[in-house]
């Protein structure tokens, strides 16, 4: 079974943690929090989010960046930033990636992008504005993932009505 790893590093809105908790579910992705966080655990607005997938959420917390590279040393990891060289659509990605997205108002640590160039991943937008919203963002790329993988393991036929 594959398995993506979105992980959030100091995430400061818990409406986006929540969306993001729900996405995770739904994709059967692992999702890593490393704090600090800006909110509780706990927080109705992260709960209300998420819904009611909490209790179907692989979910790992660290206490900061070098904590959670010290428990994760497999994998491949990609750093979601509007300052990447590189279009996240131009990575083929495989089981145990790790997609690490910075928080809110500033991103991921400056060290980390220039250490990391190579795996550092964008979705193209227009340079006259921001960013997109981080919970859309990590949507747009773990779906990617799946896409160059068949969405393996994931349901690709709904139901309308059922068949007589």
């Amino acid at each position: 079974m594959i398995e993506l790893n979105i992980v959030l590093v100091e995430p400061e809105i818990p409406q986006n943690t929540g969306n993001i908790a729900r996405t995770c579910a739904v994709t059967n992705s692992k999702l890593h929090l490393v704090r600090p966080l800006g909110f509780s655990t706990s927080d109705k607005y992260l709960k209300r989010a998420g819904l009611d997938y909490w209790d179907k959420l692989d979910i790992s917390y660290y206490d900061n960046l070098d904590h959670f590279f010290e428990k994760n040393k497999e994998g491949r990891f990609f750093y979601a930033t509007t300052k990447a060289p590189a279009a996240y659509s131009d990575f083929e990605y495989q089981e145990n990636d790790y997609f690490l997205f910075g928080k809110e108002t500033a991103g991921l640590p400056e060290d980390l992008l220039e250490a990391n160039l190579e795996h550092c991943i964008r979705i193209p937008m227009l340079d006259k504005l921001r960013s997109l919203n981080l919970s859309n963002s990590v949507s747009i790329i773990i779906y990617e993932a799946l896409r160059q993988n068949n969405f393996i393991n994931l349901n690709k036929k709904g139901k309308y009505k059922e068949e007589i």
